[in-house]
């Protein structure tokens, strides 16, 4: 790609990859092999110090390539590259695609088609595990909901608990929020809210980001007639302790910066009590150093609150002049995610309150 030479085109989808160069020869050629012409493939390398770039030169000629001098984190990452990019090719969408996702023929025409028709800021398809191809994957299943303390679930996954995919899912909708596996977002809103928050440095950005489009008024939805494989933990494992570290701070990140509702500061301190009693089960359950990442979470939390609580501020005096529009389904489940799973014994979406959805 020359960067004295800017062109422009309708999607740019862009692979964030650190270290994956395995994941690269993997998947990579399915997203190359279902490449729709005019559109662009670029691979966004977070300073790799494997082969990542070498594959990338000798395997697949045809992908540009972003190198960064180092490791971003997710966020930071895809700031940092789709700047670049941006300076470089005029694109009207940027689909963020992890390294670690089997697309299939016809997703990114669906997922823009669907955008368009329901006029959708931020769109992601049905995501399945690739290892297990036709059951809902954990990062966005078939699009992502919060219940009332801020708990995030999805449509066929909720907590451990994975659905089939037998197309019952399939109606087209609004969400709360998409998943960054494969999240297509309109390229004048990213730049509108400037894109991720590099505080998050990895895990749950993408709730933020969207949350951040929905108060200012853009709809979020889930392109249902289209679906991609994720692999899952490629860079974090699904058991990792770290993972959970970050999960729990950037939950409490998530609402202190965008729940602009009265009462935030009792709702952040009832949401550290639930987070006690899940550090006390990791305690009882034999995994102390799970137990210490809800402590470590939270230490980080107090450590930048002051700052979220100014990014909050800024966030409310951008949104205070949007007018959200009205009959929008909010996707704010009513309801609490934690007593409908482990009380009630709700293990699908389906089973959830309909009515508890606004």
């Amino acid at each position: 790609m020359d960067p004295g030479d800017k062109s422009s085109c309708r999607v740019a989808v862009a692979v964030l990859n650190w270290n994956g160069a395995g994941h690269l020869r993997r998947f990579l050629p399915s997203v190359v092999a279902h490449h729709v012409p005019g559109d662009r493939i670029v691979v966004i390398d977070n300073g790799s110090d494997d082969d990542s770039l070498k594959t990338l030169s000798s395997t697949f000629p045809e992908v540009d390539v972003v190198a960064l001098p180092e490791n971003l984190g997710f966020a930071g990452g895809y700031n940092a590259g789709l700047s670049i990019l941006a300076e470089r090719l005029d694109a009207q969408w940027v689909l963020l695609l992890n390294s670690d996702v089997e697309v299939t023929s016809g997703w990114v025409d669906a997922m823009v088609d669907a955008a368009q028709r329901h006029r959708w800021t931020a769109v992601q398809p049905k995501i399945r595990a690739v290892d297990r191809r036709a059951e809902f994957e954990y990062a966005g299943a078939a699009g992502g909901y919060m219940d009332r303390f801020g708990f995030m679930f999805c449509a066929g996954r909720i907590f451990d608990a994975f659905e089939q995919d037998r197309g019952q899912y399939d109606e087209e909708r609004s969400v709360f929020w998409a998943s960054g596996a494969a999240l297509l977002v309109r390229q004048s809103a990213w730049e509108e809210v400037q894109g991720l928050d590099v505080d998050f440095f990895a895990h749950m950005e993408e709730i933020d980001l969207c949350w951040r489009l929905r108060n200012r008024g853009y709809v979020v939805g889930v392109a249902t007639g289209t679906h991609v494989y994720h692999l899952g933990g490629g860079t974090l494992g699904q058991s990792s302790p770290r993972k959970a570290e970050l999960n729990f701070r950037n939950n409490l990140f998530l609402l202190l910066k965008n729940d602009h509702r009265r009462g935030i500061r009792g709702r952040i301190f009832f949401r550290q009590l639930l987070d006690g009693v899940a550090a006390l089960r990791f305690l009882t359950e034999g995994k102390p150093d799970f137990f210490r990442a809800v402590i470590r979470a939270h230490g980080d939390f107090r450590k930048l609150r002051p700052r979220m609580w100014d990014k909050r501020m800024a966030e409310r005096s951008a949104c205070d002049t949007v007018s959200v529009t009205s009959g929008t389904p909010s996707g704010r489940y009513q309801g609490s995610i934690i007593v409908d799973y482990f009380i009630r014994g709700r293990k699908r979406f389906s089973e959830l309150p309909a009515d508890l959805f606004r």
